[in-house]
């Protein structure tokens, strides 16, 4: 697909970005766990992903030997720890990229805890055999710097353990944000979760009750609009953006992209439809992106940007796109999950900004680093998505200076934004 952006000197939208999928896929599979499920889920999220978690559910209640996920890696993990306390034998397995993604520190989580999962071909990836049976529980330990998702997919069975789940947690905490949200979600559903202290987590036994529950507005979604304003200021466009349906006291990680684009010229109001983005035309960034455990020290054009994104890596490739556009040195901090996702993010990122121009690098396994080097861009650059909604709709807004950009395999935004283009047309003059 071809995207041309000539939006008018005033942008003025009103946008409904995708309810979570986070908060979705987790309610799905906690309601799933309820004895009795009396209660539909309001504004569940309308994207692949939620739907390949949903029919994942249905496949076992209907008695499904086969389950498949496609490229859903929250289903993958949250459906298997799902499926080792659901009595039957199952295999659950996804696309290629997902059987390429590395799950073996939750099945040996998951082992240690009496579950009996086996590897149909490669030792610590998918497809799994499981054979779900009624797990004791206690206590387990877990490496908690790879994925959130592992941690969530144990928290969330905890309470239908007989014993309950004490969850001890190794090394630095990938996500936190993300654990939060399942811990908060869990406790709306009767649960008691809490932290006993900060590596340990304790799920009493006892169950859930399903409640009542309407989802919000998904803020990763949200973070592409924030890229756009910022980038059409910078382009001379004057912007202000309607976010429907978000707010500010969200759990969700992916809520701080509003503290990091205000830097960028980018000012978040909060009403009660939502969050209301505006922009000055040719705003230049008017501080720090850093957070606030870094120390921040004038002036912008002497520095290197630090972005840690150990808690909101989801947003890391929006903001990388965006600081390239608008000339931002930065190092971001705290990436390594991305190169498990639904392809190297990392590697992803290097290979499509050097087509605009832009020479980025990684260094070791958790930074990535764009010092200011420029080559000659390609003309006209068509970037590549890797089967990755997210590398399309971080890349959409470059077509404001880069004309004639193209977007290769854009449906795959349908992941989390099914409406991504629809609602981006509507900016056009």
């Amino acid at each position: 697909m071809q995207l041309s952006l000539k939006a008018p000197k005033r942008i003025v939208a009103d946008v409904t970005p995708p309810t979570s999928k986070s908060i979705s896929n987790r309610a799905l599979l906690i309601q799933a766990l309820c004895p009795e499920q009396r209660y539909t889920i309001g504004r569940l999220a309308v994207c692949d992903d939620t739907e390949h978690m949903q029919q994942g559910i249905a496949a076992k209640h209907a008695g499904a030997a086969l389950i498949d996920i496609g490229a859903t890696g929250t289903a993958m993990r949250f459906l298997t720890a799902y499926l080792a306390i659901t009595p039957g034998e199952t295999v659950l397995t996804g696309s290629k990229r997902m059987q390429q993604r590395p799950i073996g520190i939750l099945v040996e989580a998951l082992r240690s805890l009496g579950a009996d999962i086996s590897y149909v071909n490669n030792e610590g990836y998918p497809p799994l055999c499981i054979k779900g049976k009624s797990l004791r529980g206690g206590e387990v330990e877990i490496e908690a710097g790879i994925s959130s998702q592992y941690i969530s997919a144990l928290l969330m069975i905890g309470p239908c353990l007989h014993e309950g789940l004490t969850l001890h947690l190794k090394g630095t905490i990938a996500s936190r944000t993300y654990i939060e949200l399942t811990l908060d979600l869990m406790r709306h559903y009767g649960a008691t979760a809490e932290w006993r202290d900060g590596q340990t987590i304790y799920i009493a036994p006892g169950g859930y009750e399903d409640r009542p529950l309407t989802v919000e507005g998904d803020w990763s979604g949200a973070s592409y609009w924030y890229e756009l304003a910022a980038v059409a200021a910078h382009c001379g466009h004057e912007v202000e953006i309607l976010l429907n349906g978000l707010t500010a006291s969200s759990k969700q990680g992916d809520r701080v992209v509003a503290e990091m684009f205000e830097p960028l010229g980018v000012a978040t109001e909060y009403t009660v439809e939502g969050a209301r983005l505006t922009a000055p035309p040719k705003s230049s960034p008017r501080g720090g992106l850093a957070n606030r455990e870094v120390e921040v020290v004038p002036p912008w054009e002497n520095k290197r940007e630090v972005l840690d994104f150990t808690h909101c890596p989801d947003i890391a490739q929006t903001l990388a796109v965006t600081c390239c556009l608008l000339g931002v040195p930065f190092t971001f901090d705290g990436i390594h999950s991305l190169r498990i996702k639904e392809t190297d993010r990392v590697a992803a990122l290097i290979a499509e900004l050097r087509k605009l121009g832009y020479v980025l690098r990684a260094e070791g396994d958790k930074q990535l680093v764009w010092d200011g080097e420029r080559t000659e861009p390609t003309s006209p650059p068509a970037i590549a998505t890797y089967d990755d909604h997210r590398m399309a709709m971080a890349f959409a807004p470059a077509a404001l200076y880069h004309e004639g950009l193209t977007i290769e395999n854009p449906e795959v935004v349908s992941k989390s934004y099914p409406g991504f283009w629809e609602d981006l047309w509507r900016i056009r003059s």
